[in-house]
């Protein structure tokens, strides 16, 4: 019986393989051969999950081709993967990854680490603050007083409870946006609402446009769901986008979908501005493409005097060309998974129809918080404590990096959670590799690219502050010297760490 579940060509894996820098040689050491850089080059792939497990790999003579190396080099790199347990093979089924016995199977999206590694692990995967207290507790509290009328009800309500739908056309009203109750659905998180626009909208093999670099978890979403991602280049620094690519893109590749986070974007922190706004609406709209704004980090800027522009949907109040996503998880706490799309009546009504063949609606409980928060103000009230704790986290992270990686380079971000970093030179895959055994768990550029794209980059969220960010910069420092000095095949304990 066949083991492998999908496959990758030739084509893509040679990308991802040439995309990565290749492992330096320590002092006094050799360049290795050819083969076993290109077993490593296939096994961090798999570990990083970017190459999945049990996926069929080229025969050996595509892979030599797409490589323009010798078949000898393609077999003999495979073989040393079956002998560490990274590849299988059967005749007339081919090769297929795997990972040794005993190892954890990797993960391809961006998950938190449960609760009880983060005594020996710095988590820096997860771009995601603790609840802000007391609001959580009282909001909670909140919504079981106002519980028991919708406890009488079968408890469906597949485009969210009435009064959180009225409470959030309410805020885009105050914000401009004239809103009723009909364009907005509530979701599961702002990956529910986003997982069902794809669906709606970007049938298997529909081009989808992205920012490059955009959000790992978004595209891998996009990936699964049989797009095919058509990567747009961001602006340099932290000055937005480039509205001229992106009018090239969607006037060339005409995609069903673009997908887009104006607001401190994930993972640069860039902030487009109002002119950038009105120009990509007028480019989708002339295109005929949906354009899809991310909008989760909006409330969180840190930085005093930032003005912040209009809403992208300011410049299509209808939203018959954007629909707008927000969400509780950022600007409140990840473990509310309450999203929620903005659009066109119409749009809305198609969501909500489709919805029934997914997960029929969002929890009545967490809704009944989220409204009680906006009802009451406590919701202002805890983002200003999450911009207050953000702040000071990305200040303690800016200096110690700067400190410890001096090499390392990065734009300061006036919002946001996450510093996008250039590594000096350094392989974002093995720092991410190494890193682990070292203590610290960063995801690497290419998670946040299409076919190994920033293989140079480190994402760095605002998720720790004071010692433990000082403690984080010393573990990525350690990490860096392995890496940069060949060795970095050898295992060091992570040492213990409290806060």
């Amino acid at each position: 019986m066949t083991q492998w579940t999908s496959a990758v060509g030739a084509a893509q894996l040679a990308r991802q393989l040439t995309s990565q820098q290749p492992r330096p040689a320590g002092p006094g050491t050799r360049k290795p051969p050819a083969y076993r850089a290109l077993a490593d080059g296939i096994r961090l792939l798999v570990l990083e999950g970017r190459v999945p497990v049990a996926a069929r790999l080229p025969a050996e003579r595509e892979l030599a081709l797409a490589l323009s190396v010798s078949r000898t080099t393609v077999a003999a790199a495979y073989e040393a993967l079956r002998t560490e347990g990274f590849l299988e093979s059967r005749r007339g089924a081919g090769s297929w990854t795997a990972v040794p016995a005993g190892n954890p199977l990797p993960a391809r999206g961006l998950e938190p680490l449960p609760p009880e590694s983060l005594g020996s692990m710095i988590d820096l995967g997860c771009a995601a603050l603790p609840a802000p207290e007391p609001w959580l507790t009282r909001s909670v509290q909140g919504a079981l007083e106002e519980l028991p009328p919708y406890a009488h009800t079968h408890g469906d309500y597949p485009a969210g409870l009435p009064a959180l739908r009225q409470m959030l056309a309410d805020r885009y009203t105050e914000r401009g946006i004239p809103t009723m109750p009909e364009q907005i659905m509530v979701t599961t998180g702002a990956m529910g609402a986003i997982d069902a626009i794809c669906h709606l909208f970007a049938g298997r093999g529909e081009r989808i446009a992205v920012e490059s670099p955009s959000y790992a978890n978004i595209l891998q979403l996009m990936r699964e769901a049989g797009a095919r991602l058509v990567p747009v280049a961001m602006a340099e620094g932290l000055t937005g986008w480039d509205v001229n690519r992106w009018r090239q893109v969607l006037r060339d590749a005409a995609p069903r979908l673009a997908y887009v986070v104006a607001d401190f974007h994930n993972p640069t922190g860039a902030l487009a501005d109002e002119a950038q706004r009105r120009a990509l609406v007028e480019a989708a709209r002339s295109a005929g493409t949906v354009l899809v704004v991310d909008e989760t980090m909006s409330e969180l800027h840190l930085d005093p005097g930032i003005e912040m522009p209009r809403p992208v949907c300011a410049f299509d109040p209808a939203g018959s060309t954007v629909l707008t996503v927000g969400s509780a998880s950022k600007a409140f706490w990840a473990g509310m998974r309450i999203g929620w799309v903005r659009a066109a009546p119409d749009v809305i009504r198609s969501l909500v129809a489709a919805r029934a063949y997914a997960d029929l609606g969002t929890p009545v409980l967490e809704q009944l918080a989220i409204n009680w928060l906006l009802r009451t103000g406590g919701w202002n009230e805890a983002v200003e404590v999450r911009r207050a704790q953000a702040r000071e986290n990305r200040d303690a992270l800016v200096a110690a990096v700067r400190r410890e990686l001096p090499a390392w380079e990065f734009d300061v971000p006036g919002g946001g959670l996450t510093l996008w970093v250039r590594t000096g030179g350094l392989s974002g895959s093995r720092l991410a590799e190494v890193g682990e055994r070292v203590g610290v768990r960063v995801p690497s550029g290419p998670r946040f690219g299409v076919d190994g794209a920033f293989e140079g980059y480190v994402r760095l969220p605002f998720t720790v502050g004071g010692p433990v960010a000082e403690e984080a910069a010393a573990r990525l420092a350690a990490a860096a010297r392995l890496v940069s000095t060949g060795a970095s095949t050898g295992t060091e304990a992570p040492r213990t760490f409290v806060a």
